[in-house]
């Protein structure tokens, strides 16, 4: 034990010493360890000092550069890499900022605690010096962000203008396409002047158009003034666009303002031409219709039939030629205005495309009618002067038949009376009267070569196409109407005296009588026509003694149906309606209302003489009949001679009683039928 202590206080002595030196090298070690890490905390301070001042340095031109980039996408990639600086860049270095600043402190506390004195950076490289050198590009990079914010509203706006500028350049170049070309035409000089002032109404619309885009041109330029003032990087293209359209704009005022005064310059030379026209219209139309109206009279095939109307054309005619001069100034007057048009035309170049909107009638027309009017007066003339010929010539063919006819007429006209006045008057004895006729009748138709002559006049006025005469009241007609019923008169008095004979005889009419019937006819023909009326024939009848029964309260100047019925019964006849028919249908059998005097003496007679009537003759066919009332052929034709038998055969009605035989003819209503009381 003794010996392990022994053991162990040598080794306690022998490592006492070892101790020591141990000690002290560890003390050394760890000095010289604080001195190493000191020096080694130092050398990485200035390290990262200079590397850190040598980032700022660097970093801060960057940060101060204010270089404008031209496009927004530069600009966005300058924004970009500043993003990434602030993003990747600078946070590193903000933290090597921060450790550095601990680092230092650590280094001086460790100083002051080992006594060692304060580390004093090299100079520039001080904590102050790095957060002044921070301070600096902090603010750089403060003023960086604040001017590629302002670069890019600036581009913005810039992109946002030119864009602008482009388009509005764009629509103002579309809208003006053309416009120059336009302006240019020349097409008023072929319009009328209707087109002009339609076009003139469309350049009045262009104008105001045009007033309308002034505000686009002001703001185009204005729009280039402010890319100009903002720098736009394309200013030089945009300066010269808006050149161009201000150089056009001005062409496109002055292009309008002269097609303005080519267009009202024209206007007024159309309207000068336009007044033209009308008047020229208003004046050649009636002078037209006056030349046509002047052919039309001068060809006119005239109809005349006197002398005085012939004399009468012709005056018309010199009036007429009188008015030539006069009319040649007016068809002057109206050339002289279609030469000013011409005029006009020429000296101010106006082209004259269409014709006289308001007339179709050409100068060519007016000189070529007025040509023919002249034509026409000579030949006016001559067939005048040839009229008055033939019309000469008629005057003398109507006074040669009217110095003929005014001799005829009357001696027709006394003839007829002288006639009448035989047929009235009793002057002698019927056959007296015949004889005197017949010798009237001859020298009549002894006349017959004057009215041959007055004939053979008067084919030659009609020839001549004479129509009237004013020298005589007769014509050809009125002669030979007259001639003719000179003719029939005496032909037919004639005829009545005879027929008045024959009554006489076969009547047994005495002469006085005749007179008597005569003068009483006569004294109430106050007309002396030849023919009585129903108020005279009622006086006649009272005159010869009938008492036909007059009513003083029927006055009315004519012998009605019932007055002449009256007057019959109170000469004995006693008829009911159908007799006094008969007896009005003997009298007057054509219901003329008048009696003439070979009626009024058939009458007379039946009244005075024995006569049959037929009864008495249907009396006679009885007895032939043997007392039947029918009758056969075979008994006609054996009582009666041939021709009367076969007269009666062919006229008999056919018997129809109920004992009528094959053949049986009705011999009453043909008996009837020969006195009027029956159709036969």
């Amino acid at each position: 034990m003794k010996a392990l202590m022994t053991y162990v206080s040598c080794y306690y002595h022998a490592f006492s010493g070892a101790q020591k030196a141990e000690t002290a090298a560890n003390r050394i070690c760890k000095v010289l360890a604080v001195n190493q890490e000191n020096e080694q905390l130092m050398e990485d301070y200035e390290r990262l000092a200079s590397d850190l001042l040598e980032w700022i340095r660097r970093t801060i031109p960057w940060l101060e550069n204010r270089a404008p980039e031209n496009t927004m996408q530069a600009m966005q990639q300058k924004l970009e890499d500043f993003r990434d600086y602030r993003r990747l860049h600078k946070p590193p270095k903000v933290q090597e900022k921060c450790q550095l600043e601990i680092n230092f402190n650590t280094l001086q506390t460790k100083l002051r605690l080992s006594n060692r004195p304060a580390f004093m950076p090299s100079e520039g490289k001080m904590v102050s010096d790095i957060n002044n050198a921070w301070g600096g590009l902090e603010q750089a990079e403060k003023g960086y962000e604040e001017w590629l914010l302002n670069e890019i509203r600036r581009l913005e706006r810039l992109d946002h203008l030119a864009e602008k500028f482009r388009q509005k350049a764009s629509i103002h170049e579309s809208w003006t396409d053309g416009k120059e070309s336009m302006l240019q035409k020349r097409d008023y000089e072929t319009a009328s002047l209707s087109e002009i002032k339609a076009l003139l109404k469309k350049h009045e619309a262009f104008e105001s158009d045009l007033a309308a885009h002034q505000d686009r041109v002001e703001q185009i330029a204005a729009i280039a003034q402010e890319l100009n003032e903002l720098d736009y990087y394309d200013s030089p293209s945009v300066n010269a666009r808006c050149q161009k359209i201000c150089d056009q704009w001005d062409n496109l005022g002055v292009l309008t303002q002269k097609r303005r005064e080519a267009l009202e310059k024209t206007e007024k030379l159309l309207e000068t031409i336009d007044q033209l026209y009308l008047e020229y219209a208003k004046r050649a139309a009636p002078f037209n219709n006056w030349m046509e109206g002047a052919m039309e009279d001068l060809q006119d095939t005239f109809i005349v039939h006197t002398i005085e109307e012939i004399q009468g054309l012709s005056m018309a005619h010199e009036q007429f030629k009188a008015t030539l001069p006069e009319a040649d100034k007016e068809r002057q007057a109206i050339l002289g205005i279609h030469n000013e048009v011409m005029k006009i035309a020429q000296t101010y170049h106006v082209n004259m495309s269409g014709t006289n909107p308001y007339s179709t009638i050409s100068t060519q027309e007016i000189n070529s009618k007025w040509d023919r009017v002249r034509q026409l007066v000579p030949k006016r003339d001559q067939a005048l002067m040839e009229e008055h010929a033939r019309q000469q010539q008629n005057e003398r063919l109507r006074k040669q038949f009217a110095a003929q006819a005014n001799v005829i007429g009357p001696w027709i006209q006394t003839k007829m009376q002288e006639i009448g006045r035989i047929a009235i008057e009793m002057h002698g004895t019927l056959e007296d009267q015949i004889n005197h006729l017949r010798q009237y009748e001859k020298n009549i138709v002894n006349y017959k070569p004057k009215i041959d002559q007055l004939e053979s006049d008067h084919q030659q006025i009609q020839e001549a196409l004479i129509f009237d005469n004013k020298h005589t009241n007769y014509t050809m007609e009125h002669i030979r109407v007259g001639w003719e019923q000179l003719l029939t008169t005496i032909a037919r008095t004639i005829n009545e005296v005879e027929n008045q004979i024959l009554t006489r005889d076969a009547k047994g009419i005495s002469q006085e009588q005749m007179n008597e019937f005569r003068n009483s006819f006569n004294h109430f023909d106050r007309e002396h026509s030849g023919t009585l009326g129903p108020e005279e024939f009622k006086a006649c009848l009272i005159s010869l003694g009938y008492d036909i029964g007059n009513d003083p309260q029927k006055k009315t100047g004519m012998l009605d149906s019932d007055d002449f019925r009256a007057c019959l019964i109170s000469m004995g006849y006693n008829m009911g309606e159908a007799e006094f028919a008969r007896i009005m249908g003997i009298v007057d059998p054509n219901r003329l209302g008048v009696v003439t005097f070979q009626a009024f003496i058939d009458f007379m007679s039946r009244e005075t003489a024995d006569t049959d009537t037929a009864d008495q003759v249907m009396a006679s066919f009885k007895v032939l009949a043997g007392d039947k009332n029918y009758i056969t052929a075979d008994e006609l034709r054996r009582e009666l001679p041939p021709d009367q038998a076969e007269y009666c055969i062919a006229r008999m009605a056919p018997y129809i009683g109920h004992d009528a035989v094959p053949g049986a003819l009705d011999y009453m209503s043909f008996s009837t039928a020969l006195y009027g009381e029956s159709d036969l």
